[in-house]
């Protein structure tokens, strides 16, 4: 009994896809530091944030894997990782009551926020409530119409960056913006390799992913510029910490260009690793901006990445 207990357990965390969870948490973290580099942080909210966060990504996995069933897309001898309901080691019908009850909690957490950041929380919740599900289900599924990677950019860079910011701020900012931008497309990476590898059966299953509509070269070029944008994006993070914020985006860069590099010979299941690999990549592309942040806020005279473009290029590199 506790061996299968144990399997089933295994099961549900596999449904959960753990690799994935990186482009949900990244976001947080991020917006999290950028809240204490400018002495607004709360640690409380930022708490509510990552496990709104996380839960709202596992009620999406198990979104996908259930309506992904429910319209064939996903099959029992599909090249990706196993897939549960296909699979038949959860029923659809459990799958379909574990994503409502997943995105439950996640709401309910979200609204412990509006006290904090004010009503009109409401609205931007029923949007990314809808926004989970719409991504695989309803007349017009996002995923299926080309508009999986906007979607993924949009609501896994811009709205949860920078509202993981404002609920601790109570107020916008470029910074956090650029930054919301450039995880946002690094999200968006890990979807390609996902549709790089699925691309065949997506094809079969009429699912029209941006790989399916212009090739795998055209997605792996944009794979490469994604990673190498982010970079540029927040620039002036990588200038504000100097010398350290020059050593960092190389480390992650050769990470990015090295995951290319396999995207580009590989195929099929070989590809699953790449997919780890590229959530790496985010995690740790986030973690080493969050160093730079840290560095650049500590380190006088440069106190912030706003104090940064203020000073004269040759004070900048110079510091007295």
């Amino acid at each position: 009994m506790k061996h299968s207990q144990a399997n089933r357990l295994k099961i549900w965390i596999e449904a959960a896809r753990p690799r994935t969870w990186a482009t949900s948490v990244s976001p947080v973290l991020l917006a999290t530091a950028l809240a204490w580099a400018h002495g607004v942080v709360h640690w409380g909210v930022a708490a509510l944030c990552f496990f709104f966060a996380l839960l709202a990504q596992i009620a999406s996995n198990f979104g996908n894997d259930y309506f992904d069933y429910r319209k064939g897309s996903d099959k029992a001898d599909r090249v990706g990782p196993r897939r549960a309901v296909a699979a038949g080691d959860i029923s659809p019908r459990a799958m379909l009551a574990a994503t409502a009850a997943t995105l439950g909690v996640a709401c309910l957490l979200g609204c412990l926020l509006i006290p904090v950041g004010g009503w009109w929380l409401i609205g931007v919740g029923v949007i990314i409530a809808a926004a989970a599900l719409a991504y695989s289900a309803g007349p017009y599924p996002l995923s299926y119409h080309g508009l999986g990677d906007l979607t993924v950019w949009i609501f896994f860079g811009l709205v949860a960056v920078n509202l993981s910011y404002y609920v601790q701020a109570l107020s916008f900012d470029t910074d956090v913006f650029l930054c919301s931008a450039a995880t946002g497309l690094l999200s968006v990476n890990i979807l390609i390799v996902n549709n790089y590898r699925d691309v065949e059966d997506d094809r079969a299953a009429g699912k029209h992913t941006t790989v399916v509509l212009f090739g795998r070269k055209t997605a792996r070029t944009v794979y490469l510029i994604n990673g190498i944008l982010a970079v540029i994006l927040v620039s002036a993070w990588w200038m504000a910490s100097w010398p350290v914020g020059i050593i960092l985006p190389i480390i992650y860069l050769y990470m990015h260009v090295s995951s290319y590099r396999k995207l580009s010979r590989l195929s099929g299941r070989a590809l699953n690793p790449v997919l780890g690999a590229t959530a790496r990549n985010q995690l740790c592309f986030t973690l080493l901006l969050i160093i730079c942040i840290v560095t650049a806020t500590l380190a006088p005279p440069i106190n912030s990445c706003h104090d940064y473009l203020s000073q004269p290029l040759c004070q900048c590199f110079f510091l007295e």
